[in-house]
């Protein structure tokens, strides 16, 4: 029994010794920050840039069952051409499709996105998210409806 009480009283005196509380903010160099923000100037500065001619769209009241579709339209408003190297959604039912190919300074292009509301009821809203080249590095848009659920028979 003594034993167990010294292991826990060398435990509780090594944990409050090993413990003693630091300012990590002290510990930041400020020449390293200065570095980091320049640095980003210049990525943002030199990186391409998306404009959506609109981030949301609502289909409004849908019956379940239906599948239905938008499209995003989009320009390269960037110093560089626009790479979407990835789109995905937050639900299956919620497909995206994107172009694949470089979109040049000042060229646009589209996200068109197919919603099945099958086995959605209510009120739905789902998040399209573009990997991009942006200075961010993803966009998003995203898509409601108030879907009008089948009456059970």
């Amino acid at each position: 029994m003594n034993n167990k009480i010294l292991k826990i009283l060398i435990l509780t005196i090594f944990m409050t010794v090993s413990c003693k509380k630091e300012n990590a903010a002290s510990k930041i160099k400020h020449e390293n920050i200065e570095i980091a923000k320049q640095r980003d100037y210049k990525i943002n500065a030199g990186a391409s840039a998306i404009t959506f001619s609109k981030s949301e769209h609502d289909f409004g009241v849908v019956d379940e069952g239906e599948i239905v579709e938008t499209v995003f339209e989009f320009k390269n408003t960037g110093k560089t051409e626009l790479i979407i190297s990835n789109a995905k959604s937050t639900c299956g039912c919620t497909i995206p499709e994107w172009p694949k190919e470089p979109i040049p300074v000042g060229g646009s292009g589209e996200i068109a996105v197919k919603f099945n509301t099958t086995n959605k009821p209510n009120k739905q809203t789902k998040v399209i998210t573009l990997t991009t080249n942006t200075a961010k590095g993803s966009e998003s848009v995203i898509i409601k409806a108030d879907v009008i659920p089948k009456t059970k028979k």
